[in-house]
């Protein structure tokens, strides 16, 4: 199987890419990078690319799976502009050539609450995205629905580092219909990931699938 892995520097993307190097089952893993991660392995093939011009790149696209991770805050891109055009723009244009090349697998990690008719902008952007990719008609999509991530971070998010010291407390009371509220660890939503992908091999079934994985389900696969 070849894997083609978007946000493989962020907290989730990055253990992805170490689940995906260890699996026997995929025999290359495609990153398309800003800046070259310092991960050695034979089976991966970094590419460090514009994201604004991924189109100059659609032959990397010829994958069995695409796995999108990519994600930002607004204070990080600096505008609601930026935000989109890294959440939405990037993911939907790599899932366009994804579909031109004959994809058959596009697994997501977006966000509890995502609704394109969300009065919340973060999750608006995330409802907008998940639905053009069912627009896409991929043969099988799969959209991950975690709260809030748990795990070391590259960068401070003061929000995130607060809610993360609250969620051990809130966990308790979460549970029942609010389970999938619960925080989550990073480790456990990338495992359910390479797990997913890895149950494709040797390619998805031929009736076309859509999955929201929720909390529950996000931790049984990852097994």
């Amino acid at each position: 199987m070849r894997v083609m892995l978007l946000g493989a520097t962020g907290l989730t993307g990055g253990k992805v890419l170490q689940g995906l190097l260890g699996r026997d089952e995929v025999s290359r893993v495609v990153a398309l990078v800003r800046h070259r991660l310092p991960t050695l392995h034979d089976k991966l093939a970094q590419q460090e690319v514009d994201f604004d011009r991924l189109e100059d790149h659609s032959d990397l696209f010829d994958v069995d799976v695409i796995i999108c991770c990519l994600g930002t805050t607004i204070n990080k891109a600096g505008s609601q502009g930026q935000f989109r055009k890294v959440d939405l723009g990037y993911p939907v244009s790599a899932a366009e050539l994804g579909r031109s090349q004959g994809v058959r697998a596009f697994i997501l990690m977006s966000a509890i609450g995502a609704s394109s008719s969300s009065t919340i902008f973060y999750n608006r952007v995330k409802g907008e995205l998940e639905d053009t990719l069912r627009d896409l008609d991929y043969p099988y999509l799969s959209i991950y629905h975690p709260s809030l991530l748990l795990g070391e971070r590259k960068e401070q998010r003061t929000a995130e580092a607060l809610g993360v010291k609250a969620m051990p407390l809130v966990n308790r009371v979460l549970i029942g219909p609010l389970d999938k509220y619960r925080a989550i660890e990073a480790q456990t939503v990338a495992s359910a990931m390479v797990n997913e992908s890895c149950s494709l091999v040797p390619e998805p079934a031929a009736e076309r699938v859509v999955q929201i994985r929720e909390y529950d389900e996000i931790v049984r696969l990852a097994g």
